[in-house]
């Protein structure tokens, strides 16, 4: 277990006095209520969190939101493994396991890296031009080695022992995003009577307003703002 040597010691939406414990890379780390997997992984220091698709290049965490191109792991395991998941969008809970992906046998020491050293070699579509020779062998030898080297997290081969429910919501506007923006498209089309839903990728409404801590709408705190039109709506 380490100490969170980048954890702030005010500020965020996240509740120190819950205290998260998770592995990553089966490695003990903690984080706390309010974090995401990201999140926790920076404060505990944690800057390696993958490797890239063809040259197993070393990655780190670059952006805050589902538009994460780095920070891709594996939740779980088992029938419940889940590929491919954004550290950025992953929501910490207690006993959370995660694993990063596209590396053997370690993140820090990934074999796969040698592959920088053909990158002249490795060029857009290089198999399509190099392996052509023997003919027969494309299939029985070259196709399952490339297919086999090609993506980045492994699914579950097991069915699925969860069940889930659906649920239909029916409206006259539909607004995308709960950011300030949304939000107060959201407002003005509720008050002209007509039923609207609000809908975000984040669990929390607010967009950016949730992290910046200057933002003011209409002479209050913009995530106190943001709060209350919710409220209102």
């Amino acid at each position: 277990m380490t100490s969170q040597t980048n954890r702030l010691g005010t500020g965020g939406l996240i509740d120190r006095s819950t205290p998260l414990s998770f592995r990553f890379d089966g490695k003990t780390l903690v984080g706390f209520k309010g974090d995401t997997l990201a999140s926790a992984l920076v404060a505990n220091g944690v800057k390696l969190v993958g490797r890239s698709f063809k040259y197993h290049r070393p990655r780190g965490i670059l952006t805050a939101g589902s538009e994460e191109p780095n920070a891709l792991v594996e939740l779980r395991s088992g029938a419940r493994r889940e590929a491919n998941t954004k550290a950025t969008t992953a929501e910490l809970y207690e006993g959370l396991e995660a694993a990063s992906q596209n590396r053997w046998p370690s993140l820090n020491f990934d074999v796969m890296s040698v592959n920088q050293l053909f990158a002249p070699i490795f060029v857009a579509g290089f198999y399509y031009k190099t392996f052509m020779w023997p003919k027969a062998a494309w299939k029985s030898l070259y196709e399952p080695k490339i297919r086999a080297a090609a993506g980045l997290g492994v699914s579950p081969d097991k069915p699925d022992p969860d069940h889930y429910a659906s649920r239909y919501a029916h409206c006259e506007v539909l607004v995308l995003g709960g950011g300030a923006a949304g939000i107060a498209a959201a407002l003005a089309a509720a008050e002209t009577g007509v039923r609207v839903i609000l809908a975000d990728e984040q669990a929390e409404f607010g967009g950016s307003l949730r992290f910046e801590s200057g933002a003011r709408i209409e002479g209050e705190n913009g995530y106190a703002w943001a709060q209350a039109a919710i409220a209102r709506l």
